[in-house]
């Protein structure tokens, strides 16, 4: 679901996401145990950061920690509409959102991080919760992605969000990481 990268990229400390590899049944489950796990993960990757530390951007010209903070509870919820839109319509053409804007909306500048990580726990309490009521057929529906330029299946979505929680954790450990924090 993944390919290697080189450690030096920044971008993508866990590999970059790729559609092409498939997904099957028996990768669900994993999968969403990730989904399940990601807020504890992002909780545990910000606990104990200082304000200046949540002010560092995790590579040149990325987002802030605190950025980041706000942009997973962001992006969640857009795929967790995007994953009931096609649960209860014919493959609808979603609404796609510019991730960049909204990370430089006040909410993510001045809104303590508590806030978003207490949104992502009871949204993945939900999420999770609709995911493990899915069967085989149900991760076989899908939208339309108007930037993508084509149709993504569901069981495609689990896996890039599975994907997307341990990439920004990611982000802030290898940050921690690197400055010895």
């Amino acid at each position: 679901m993944t390919s290697t990268v080189q450690e030096t990229d920044l971008r993508y400390p866990v590999g970059k996401f790729d559609f092409e590899v498939p997904i099957n049944e028996a990768d669900y489950p994993m999968l969403i145990a990730a989904i399940a796990e990601a807020p504890g993960a992002l909780r545990a990757a910000v606990a104990g950061l200082s304000r200046d530390q949540l002010e560092t951007r995790y590579r040149p010209g990325g987002w802030t920690v605190k950025q980041l903070a706000h942009h997973v509870p962001d992006s969640h919820l857009n795929a967790y509409a995007r994953f009931k839109l096609a649960l209860t319509e014919d493959e609808p053409t979603i609404k796609p959102y510019d991730e960049a804007a909204w990370a430089e909306l006040a909410d993510s500048r001045t809104v303590p991080i508590e806030v978003s990580l207490d949104l992502l726990d009871a949204l993945h309490l939900r999420w999770v919760a609709l995911l493990r009521s899915m069967d085989a057929a149900d991760f076989n529906r899908a939208f339309r992605h108007p930037e993508h330029g084509r149709v993504l299946t569901l069981k495609q979505m689990l896996g890039l969000y599975a994907w997307h929680g341990r990439h920004h954790v990611a982000h802030i450990t290898s940050l921690k990481k690197r400055e010895g924090w």
